[in-house]
């Protein structure tokens, strides 16, 4: 880690700042040129700052976390950035909201009071965006009748502005954006202020799987807001199954050690039970093959969001502190002692940025 020696056996994240800079210039202007501001997504990587100023190298002005402690160390590290939070904080995380946050999503009314309350006490008016369910049915008001529920009671919020509307898809229900299902933000949005009187100007119109609308020049006019965070830092939308454009894909990239090499068979053996999660996996039968086992595991990566870059090489799977990858392939090219090299998806480097154990170097 940044600071300590470096430990040489911990497997190591690298992150190639230089090709954060080039994929946030790219999506940036793609953006600027249809009106819509990027928000820079930073949870993925634990809001290093090395990673936030890269961005800003690329034209990005506008971030944005679901952790508070996230924006409070980036705002403490980096002053003057603009911050928007999003997840639904708690209650209980009002006060620091409202301190750090710019703006921030919200969706049940118990929580926007309390951030109501905390804004009165500190002197200040505090930006919402309110999240609509188009169908992905995580968090949201969900239907006409949930929104005349609780515009009222939002207008009756003095230390709240109700500022946008926003929406998510592809996160839990895995529904891919479209024109019909981001059209609705803007439908609502003249609604609320004809009825109710808001001066609403923020359509927050989903992620990195939304950038294929815009792309496709079918966004939604009215949508000025896009939080991204996959493209920006993998080149990728995992949601739509592609690779972006022009973008680079492997700014991050992670390396564990090889500690044994042997050819076994492709399926355990025994009475089958459950795995160290509990789940009941399936094995392929491929016959007997060179398998490599890296000092590494769940515990330090999402496994499945790894990519070798040997070719050849396959991920078979991981326990808590091995990966397991078929190296049959490869020419015999990999020994005891080699560093293997995974290109790396979301998934992995959020665990990785995460975990105490991995060693993280950037260049």
């Amino acid at each position: 880690m940044e600071g300590e020696e470096r430990v040489m056996y911990a497997p190591i994240l690298e992150i190639d700042t230089q090709k954060v800079t080039q994929n946030a210039e790219i999506l940036r202007k793609l953006c600027d040129r249809r009106g819509v501001e990027l928000a820079f997504v930073t949870k993925g990587f634990s809001a290093r700052p090395e990673v936030i100023r890269a961005a800003m190298e690329g034209g990005i002005t506008c971030f944005a976390d679901s952790r508070m402690k996230n924006i409070i160390s980036s705002k403490r590290a980096i002053p003057g950035l603009k911050y928007l939070l999003i997840r639904v904080p708690a209650p209980d995380e009002a006060e620091e909201v409202v301190r750090w946050a710019d703006w921030s999503l919200q969706s049940q009314i118990e929580v926007i009071r309390a951030v109501s309350e905390a804004a009165l006490r500190q002197g200040k008016v505090h930006p919402i965006i309110l999240m609509i369910d188009v169908g992905d049915l995580r968090e949201g008001v969900f239907g006409r009748e949930q929104l005349d529920e609780i515009a009222p009671q939002i207008k009756a919020c003095p230390g709240v502005e109700l500022v946008g509307l926003g929406t998510n898809v592809g996160c839990y229900g895995s529904i891919l954006p479209s024109v019909e299902n981001t059209q609705i933000l803007v439908e609502l949005r003249d609604y609320l202020n004809e009825t109710y009187g808001f001066c609403i100007t923020t359509l927050s119109g989903g992620s990195t799987c939304t950038l294929g609308l815009l792309e496709a020049g079918t966004l939604p006019a009215g949508i000025n807001q896009l939080r991204v965070g996959e493209g920006v830092l993998f080149g990728e939308d995992t949601t739509g199954s592609r690779f972006l454009e022009g973008c680079h894909h492997d700014a991050f990239t992670f390396r564990a050690q090889v500690v044994e090499l042997r050819r076994k068979p492709s399926v355990p053996i025994g009475e089958h039970g459950r795995d160290g999660k509990g789940d009941t996996p399936e094995y392929p039968d491929r016959g007997v093959r060179l398998r490599a086992i890296c000092a590494a595991g769940k515990q330090d990566v999402a496994w499945a969001a790894l990519t070798p870059t040997l070719p050849g090489a396959w991920m078979i799977g991981a326990s808590s502190d091995h990966l397991i990858v078929d190296v049959e392939d490869c020419g015999g090219q990999v020994r005891v002692g080699d560093w293997m090299e995974f290109r790396c998806g979301y998934m992995a480097v959020l665990d990785a940025t995460t975990s105490a154990y991995v060693d993280i170097v950037v260049k």
